[in-house]
């Protein structure tokens, strides 16, 4: 498995949008759905509960993969679950 590295924003959005880096951290390992983006990037989702805001939540990932590493370029979250996961079990 390639290493991962967080970018500068990607870190900014964990404090400024109070995400769970272990959150974070679980949708890159088991994400619910990939969207193909742009290459090399992809969407990772996965549904979750958070704590702060005790709902369930959409956790979406922006991964750029080059061939040394995995970068995490953003990172957000929604309540639009439906938007983000059709088509997924819940």
């Amino acid at each position: 498995m390639k290493p991962i590295r967080w970018s500068p924003h990607a870190l900014k959005n964990l404090e400024y949008r109070e995400i769970d880096r272990l959150e974070a951290e679980k949708t890159l390992d088991a994400p619910d759905r990939i969207i193909s983006a742009r290459p090399p990037r992809e969407l990772l989702i996965r549904r979750y509960n958070d704590a702060r805001l005790q709902q369930e939540m959409a956790l979406c990932l922006l991964l750029e993969e080059t061939e040394t590493e995995r970068i995490v370029v953003t990172l957000f979250k929604t309540s639009q679950t439906k938007k983000y996961l059709e088509g997924t079990q819940q």
